[in-house]
């Protein structure tokens, strides 16, 4: 299925709206993901520690302040003129409103100790990786906080990435912190493990991410209207 359906099929709407719920899936189980490294409950991702700064902040939603924090991000990425493409508006919504939902539900209660807390956070981002996976299969676009990245890379030129990474990370970090967010032993596995979880997972399944061409929401766009694409 997720190779059947890689970029060069995306040449139909029909293709384009299979992707599109492969990519909505995958993000609603990536959610799933994120809500685990929360109830871990030894401090959150630093995206996540931003997240709920704001929800602490303003009395919202977590799922509300995420899908805030994605859209402005998103309006960044515009701004800087990077590659837009549709899975990155499910992307902005999906998820914090998956983590809503699981709270909802009260699915796994907070850990209480780092002795289950600790596992509950792993494998939070084990899911996480193998649904980035399912979702970048799309081809439909990455999420808004990693083009930002991408971004913010190009115009730093000689800082390499990695630092451009610690940068954003830590800046996130410390807003969120200022705003309530939980920062612990969680929040350093995430910032640290995340990376070479994600890059075992992809080897697992055989899968190189710097090898899917996304398609660009004009593109996509074409498709609809049923014009020619290159």
């Amino acid at each position: 299925m997720i190779k059947k359906y890689a970029l060069k099929e995306n040449r139909t709407a029909g293709a384009i709206l299979v992707n599109m719920l492969l990519a909505a899936i995958s993000l609603f189980a990536n959610g799933f993901g994120v809500y685990l490294t929360i109830q871990a409950n030894i401090g959150a991702g630093p995206w996540d520690v931003l997240n709920l700064g704001v929800s602490h902040t303003f009395g919202i939603l977590y799922g509300t302040a995420s899908v805030a924090i994605s859209y402005a991000i998103l309006g960044i990425d515009i701004a800087f003129k990077e590659p837009i493409g549709i899975a990155m508006f499910i992307d902005a919504f999906v998820v914090g409103k998956a983590v809503d939902l699981f709270n909802k539900l009260d699915v796994v209660h907070k850990c209480d100790s780092l002795k289950t807390g600790i596992p509950v956070m792993f494998l939070g981002l084990v899911i996480m990786a193998y649904t980035h996976y399912t979702y970048m299969s799309a081809s439909l676009g990455c999420g808004p906080r990693d083009t930002l990245l991408v971004a913010l890379a190009k115009r730093a030129k000689k800082i390499p990435i990695g630092i451009v990474s610690i940068t954003l990370l830590s800046l996130a970090t410390f807003i969120g912190w200022l705003l309530g967010g939980p920062v612990g032993i969680g929040t350093l596995i995430c910032a640290f493990a995340t990376g070479p979880i994600m890059q075992l997972a992809f080897a697992t399944v055989r899968f190189n991410a710097t090898s899917v061409h996304h398609q660009h929401l004009a593109t996509s766009f074409r498709v609809f209207m049923k014009k020619k694409i290159a």
